[in-house]
């Protein structure tokens, strides 16, 4: 095993050595563009850590790992036009930098890309994994129309909420890690654990980013603070504050978050002291927790070292208390 640092290096090289620039130039500078766009890697990491913690070399998970870096970065491409986002790791979004055309046309090559890293294996791991990833991939589709769907809707529940965040998000963390489960050829009980494991961690890491949404630093952040407030999304923390508010405030809460305002900047801050007051943040944050321990409760459970669980811990940690 290896420490997370080394795994992303491992990952970044292999990346850099990918992409060399084709015609048409503006097909796949985009492409470039935004995989050099940086990043916490989570989920390229997650694959080679999943094929190391059951035995195999992380360098056989490279091109799965890069199919799941590939397929996340297609869906922020397309994620960014449709919510009409200015900002991506603190750079122009692509169709800012280019334009929505581009953005659309370049988001699909790479759905295509991801799909070809994963002819670099036999047949048999082969099926395993396009199986996975197909399912993943439309359960994202999925999860991103619902989360379109609930920026109109009134009536949406928490339990609503997470199934969205869980297909939108989570699944992908789980399927990274599945893959080098699948990889690996470990037992069919493990590449399950490791599902579960990282399903509870993507559903951490999502909550996680809805409340640094709201209340991250811009410097460290990369995106626009408040920009899930802008665009009306129901997320947990609403939710929340919409179940803990008074009458009136809820109602006021509601209204606010029918319609669009000409200044976002009052909207934010009159938002935020609302997840504050209610009590809706210090929610958000146990369920973070509770979600993340969830996870840790699969590790028990699987037939690897201990020296192997720690270090999954760890990693739960370090998401659990990160501010980017």
């Amino acid at each position: 095993m290896h420490a997370i640092n080394q795994y992303q290096d491992f990952f970044l090289s292999y990346l850099e050595n990918q992409f060399v620039t084709k015609e048409p130039r503006n097909l796949y500078e985009p492409i470039t563009y935004i995989l050099g766009l940086g990043g916490k890697r989570m989920r390229p990491v997650l694959t080679l850590m999943a094929a190391e913690v059951f035995n195999a070399d992380y360098k056989k998970a490279l091109p799965a790992a890069m199919a799941v870096e590939v397929f996340h970065n297609f869906s922020l491409v397309h994620d960014d036009i449709m919510d009409d986002a200015p900002l991506r790791r603190g750079n122009q979004t692509v169709h800012e930098k280019w334009d929505v055309n581009s953005g659309i046309l370049s988001g699909d090559a790479m759905l295509i890309l991801a799909y070809q890293y994963f002819e670099q294996y036999e047949p048999v791991i082969f099926m395993q994994l396009a199986k996975l990833f197909s399912k993943t991939a439309l359960e994202v589709c999925e999860g991103q129309q619902w989360d379109v769907d609930f920026e109109t809707r009134n009536d949406v529940t928490i339990p609503e909420y997470l199934k969205m965040i869980e297909y939108k998000t989570a699944v992908l963390v789980a399927a990274a890690m599945k893959m080098g489960a699948v990889i690996a050829e470990t037992s069919d009980e493990n590449a399950d654990l490791i599902y579960e494991f990282g399903l509870n961690l993507g559903l951490a890491f999502q909550l996680q980013d809805d409340y640094l949404d709201a209340f991250g630093d811009p410097k460290t952040f990369g995106k626009q603070v408040g920009g899930d407030i802008i665009e009306n999304k129901k997320t947990y923390l609403y939710l929340k504050a919409i179940a803990f508010s008074n009458e009136e405030q809820a109602s006021q809460l509601t209204q606010v978050f029918s319609k669009r305002l000409d200044d976002n900047a009052d909207k934010i801050n009159w938002v935020k002291e609302i997840f504050n007051d209610s009590g809706a943040s210090k929610a958000t944050q146990q369920a973070i927790e509770d979600y993340t321990f969830k996870a840790f409760g699969t590790l028990e459970k699987m037939n690897i070292g201990e020296d192997k669980k720690a270090m999954l811990r760890a990693f739960g940690e370090n998401l659990m208390s990160r501010k980017v």
